[in-house]
């Protein structure tokens, strides 16, 4: 059984520094830096306060690699060098708190927010009124992104997260419900996942060796289908580019949608794949130590940390301190997480969401 101490150990990774303890903060929406992407005190100031706070690596916000990708208001950029002060200012901001550092590199697909005006996908999509891409254009989103994993080690970054999932556009490759193409971008699984793993080996092959590279993936829903997903994740930690492999199950213990693997978790289905030296990682609805430790127990290598990570500034000091410490429960009142570093404009977002909080 995981221990407590054990949240604690370093967790050491195929490529470059270890981090220094196995509880990450998610990458989480927080819509706080300028409206080109450059990054803003807000959004500086909520990462390195919770590198301060014991969090021993932190990934950031979605980060879009073109400005079509854009999905929501005030994200943070990585599609231009003149976003390069910002993030170099960021990363050595989180060193200097000592955590690792990734910068999550993303592209919204039919999901890019309404100051988007020519959204672009894998196909044609009504319900958005997103056009369907064209061969050139899926390559240039390749160069895109390894440009912008470019940038991140220029910044100073230990590394990117490749995001593949929530059903933005890598989701949407994946999908055979939004992907209708009939070229080598779709159709079997390995045309649909082609994309993936072009930008996964364009990175590696072009930023240096010790550079840290993980994707992250949904599981299901989003047009997902489950045993595909299991496929493409099989597929990942058999692949030497790899890292890491992030899990977004929105909750840990939760059973599949999918009724063929009834009576399963559904992060049963991926623990159980050989993985080599590829760390895997889980988040969903881990809110105490507790879950913490229940989640290592079950397999994963470390566990992702979002709402707890809002809620509490310094979760993983917290958790060192007490072995029983859990988040509070919501709704919770705007005053204290104020005191944790919410600025009004992350606030703002969280109002968003019915029941997190107290009015």
């Amino acid at each position: 059984m995981t221990s407590a101490a054990d949240l604690f150990t370093p967790l050491t990774l195929k490529r470059g520094p270890a981090a220094p303890n196995r509880l990450v903060l998610a990458p989480l929406t927080n819509t706080q830096s300028y409206a080109d992407g450059t990054l803003a005190e807000d959004e500086y100031r909520w990462l390195t306060l919770r590198a301060e706070g014991g969090f021993g690596w932190v990934t950031t916000c979605a980060s879009h690699v073109q400005p079509s990708g854009q999905g929501f208001p005030g994200q943070l950029g990585c599609f231009s060098d003149d976003h390069l002060p910002g993030l170099t200012r960021l990363a050595e901001g989180l060193r200097e708190a000592g955590a690792l550092s990734s910068l999550q590199l993303h592209h919204a697909g039919i999901r890019a927010f309404d100051g988007v005006t020519d959204k672009v996908g894998p196909s044609a999509h009504a319900e958005t009124g997103a056009r369907a891409m064209s061969e050139a254009e899926v390559e240039q989103l390749v160069e895109d992104f390894i440009r912008a994993a470019q940038r991140a080690e220029q910044a100073g970054f230990d590394g990117v997260q490749i995001h593949g999932g929530h059903g933005y556009i890598l989701t949407q490759f994946l999908s055979a419900q939004y992907n209708q193409r009939d070229d080598r971008w779709g159709g079997s699984l390995d045309n649909r996942a082609r994309l993936l793993f072009a930008i996964l080996d364009g990175i590696r092959a072009t930023c240096r060796p010790d550079f840290q590279i993980g994707v992250r993936i949904s599981t299901e829903r989003f047009g997902l289908e489950l045993p595909d997903m299991i496929e493409v994740a099989r597929q990942l930690l058999a692949s030497d580019a790899l890292d890491y492999l992030d899990l977004s199950l929105w909750d840990f213990t939760k059973q599949p949608e999918d009724s063929q693997f009834a009576g399963r978790t559904l992060m049963s289905l991926f623990t159980e794949l050989p993985r080599g030296e590829i760390k895997l990682g889980v988040a969903g609805k881990i809110m105490s130590a507790a879950d913490a430790r229940a989640a290592l127990d079950a397999g994963a290598d470390y566990v992702a940390i979002g709402k707890a990570g809002i809620m509490a500034h310094d979760f993983p000091k917290r958790v060192q301190a007490d072995a029983n410490f859990a988040s509070p429960a919501l709704p919770i009142a705007a005053a204290q997480l104020a005191n944790e570093g919410i600025s009004p404009t992350l606030m703002t977002y969280l109002r968003g969401f019915p029941g997190f909080i107290a009015d």
